[in-house]
């Protein structure tokens, strides 16, 4: 069956909509910028240095990333701070990973390749982690860069940023285990946390994805307009 005019009108008119959203993702700076907004807004300087980009480039990421109404930005005195747009941009971002992981089995490739030596092992699935934590039967520590620990965590986590986390490991308790979490599975502040713990002795378990997983399937909230 031919259909008729009027349909083949307005699949012409609305699919190119939706190509908006897949041109916008198609390309691996721009997703690595999606991900670091998952975790907090930032100023295009922070972004910048992040990712080791030019501030020029990361501009033009993010105009095409707003043009798709994908983020959103403020001015924050003399700096422009960009967030994600909507919760469901989070969620779009991580069914797009999770259909890599299943179907190009070159994601697992380079996630072994990249494995951080004496990290291995189960990981903890993160409501058991928080629950564990609020009853005093783990410690939870949030490994991410301070600014992102403040703009949102799991419930019950202590911030023991990257470069802290030596020189603080006095503060972490040795008659329970310790689950470290970072930015998200594809994320190894969480490895390099737990091997650098298990090697002081310490029954250190990395925490099944990250905040940005946990945050998914538990945020309900519109992210706060904080500046990292």
């Amino acid at each position: 069956m031919i259909a008729p005019m009027g349909h083949r009108a307005f699949k012409k008119r609305v699919y190119p909509q939706f190509a908006r959203i897949g041109q916008a993702l198609a390309s691996d700076r721009r997703l690595e910028l999606v991900d670091l907004l998952a975790q907090a807004p930032r100023h295009v300087e922070a972004l910048a240095e992040e990712t080791e980009m030019s501030v020029a480039n990361v501009s033009q990421h993010l105009q095409v990333l707003k043009q798709a109404r994908l983020v959103e930005s403020d001015k924050a005195g003399t700096r422009v701070v960009y967030r994600l747009a909507d919760p469901s941009v989070l969620r779009l971002w991580l069914s797009l990973r999770s259909v890599a992981e299943r179907r190009l089995p070159e994601v697992g490739l380079i996630a072994q390749e990249h494995a951080i030596a004496g990290a291995g092992g189960a990981t903890q699935p993160s409501d058991a982690a928080v629950s564990g934590a609020r009853k005093g039967e783990v410690f939870l520590i949030d490994v991410r860069p301070s600014e992102e620990f403040a703009h949102g965590h799991l419930p019950g986590a202590t911030s023991f940023p990257p470069e802290e986390l030596e020189w603080r490991i006095d503060e972490l308790p040795r008659d329970r285990p310790i689950v470290a979490y970072c930015r998200g599975s594809y994320c190894l502040f969480a490895d390099e946390a737990v091997a650098l713990l298990r090697n002081r002795g310490f029954d250190a378990h990395r925490l099944d994805g990250g905040w940005v997983e946990w945050h998914a399937e538990h945020g309900t909230k519109r992210p706060r307009r904080s500046v990292a």
